[in-house]
C-alpha cells in the first residue's frame, strides 16, 4: 500500500503520516525499489494516533498505546503503560482547567469592581441590603467549642460517594486526584428574601456561611497557587439553591449538595438541629488521593477561614511537581 492510500484509509494526510514516521511511531517495510510498503496494521496505528490526539494526547506521547497494540493486545489501552498515559493526560488537563478557572475568577472580580465602580453599591447587593447583612458578622458572634467531633478524620479514606455539583456533574469524592482538594462544609447559606432559622446568630458556628464562601472566592487564585487542585463548598442544600448562591456571589468554584447526609453518615461528620432541620457543622477537609490529609474544626471566624486554609497550604507544601 502506498502512502496516499494509507492516508485516505486512515482519514489523514501524507504529510501527517511522514511526521508519524519521523517520530518512529510507524515503520513501514521497504520494497526492492525503495518505496514504502504500508499494511493494514499501519492504517490501524495511524487511526489510533489520530483518535488519541483528538482526546488531547500529544502525538509524541501515543507510543505506549501503539506498543500495546504491537504486543498483541486487542485494544491500545489494555496495558498498564497506556493507563498511566491516560492519567498523565488527565492531570495535565486538570492543571489547564485550574489555570483557566483562576483566570476566570480574576475576570469576575474585575468585572464586579468595574460594574459597581462609582455606583455606591457593592457587588454583593448594595449598601444596606440583606446581602451585605450576610457578609457583616456580629461583633458578639459566639465561637464554637472544640468538641473533638472531627478528630477521627485525618488519615481516613474518603468513601466512594458521588455528589451532584452546581454544574450538574456527579463528583466522586474518592477520585479527586493527587492534588489537594479543599472541601469546606457549612450548614446553611442565607440569601435575600429567605429567612434563616430562629436564633441563628446565637448558635455557635452557625452564622457566617456567605462570608466564608466569599472568602474562598476572594482567595481562590491564591489557593490554587499554594497547591490546591480544587475547591468545593458542601452543604445539605439542594443544587438549585446552591446554584443561585454561586451565581449571585460570583463564586469561581462549584458547590456540592448532600441533602441525604450521605457523607456525614459515612464519615461521622458532626451535624446539629436548627429550625427543625438537620444541618452540617462547619469544618473543612483537605483531601488528597482519596485520603483526608487535614481537617479544620472548629472553624472560627468563618469570614477569615479561607485565609487560614491558605496559610496552612503555604506552610505545608507538597514535594515535587504536585505543588
Amino acid at each position: 500500500m502506498r502512502i496516499g492510500e494509507l492516508a485516505r484509509q486512515a482519514g489523514t494526510t501524507a504529510k501527517a503520516v511522514r511526521y508519524y514516521e519521523s517520530l518512529g511511531l510507524i515503520a513501514p517495510a521497504r520494497l526492492a525499489n525503495g518505496y514504502r510498503d504500508y499494511t493494514g496494521d499501519d492504517v490501524r496505528l495511524v487511526r489510533e494516533i489520530r483518535s488519541l490526539h483528538g482526546l488531547g494526547i500529544p502525538v509524541e506521547r501515543t507510543r505506549p498505546f501503539l506498543e500495546c497494540l504491537a504486543a498483541g493486545s486487542a485494544h491500545a489501552d489494555d496495558c498498564p503503560a497506556s493507563l498511566a498515559s491516560y492519567r498523565d493526560a488527565i492531570d495535565q488537563l486538570s492543571e489547564r482547567i485550574e489555570a483557566l478557572t483562576a483566570r476566570r475568577a480574576t475576570l469576575i472580580t474585575q468585572l464586579n469592581a468595574a460594574a459597581h465602580r462609582g455606583s455606591g453599591a457593592g457587588p454583593a447587593g448594595g449598601s444596606g441590603s440583606r446581602a451585605e447583612d450576610y457578609l457583616t458578622l456580629p461583633a458578639d458572634l459566639p465561637a464554637p467549642e472544640a468538641d473533638g467531633a472531627a478528630d477521627h478524620l485525618p488519615g481516613t479514606r474518603v468513601p466512594g460517594l458521588s455528589l451532584l455539583d452546581t454544574a450538574g456533574r456527579a463528583v466522586r469524592l474518592d477520585r479527586l486526584g493527587p492534588r489537594r482538594s479543599v472541601i469546606y462544609v457549612y450548614p446553611l447559606t442565607g440569601r435575600p428574601g429567605t429567612d434563616l432559622p430562629e436564633g441563628w446568630n446565637s448558635i455557635p458556628g452557625a452564622r457566617g456561611c456567605t462570608a466564608e464562601s466569599c472568602g474562598f472566592r476572594d482567595h481562590f487564585r491564591e489557593l490554587l497557587e499554594a497547591g490546591a487542585g480544587r475547591v468545593f463548598g458542601l452543604s445539605s442544600q439542594d443544587t438549585g439553591y446552591q446554584g443561585e448562591v454561586v451565581e449571585r456571589l460570583g463564586l469561581p468554584f462549584d458547590m456540592l449538595s448532600d441533602p441525604a447526609f450521605d457523607l456525614a453518615d459515612a464519615l461521622g461528620l458532626p451535624t446539629f438541629e436548627a429550625g427543625g432541620m438537620r444541618l452540617y457543622k462547619r469544618l473543612t477537609m483537605i483531601v488528597r488521593d482519596g485520603v483526608i490529609e487535614h481537617v479544620f474544626h472548629p472553624v472560627f471566624p468563618p469570614d477569615q477561614h479561607a485565609g487560614q486554609v491558605l496559610t496552612w497550604l503555604r506552610e505545608n507544601p507538597l514535594p515535587g511537581p504536585a505543588t
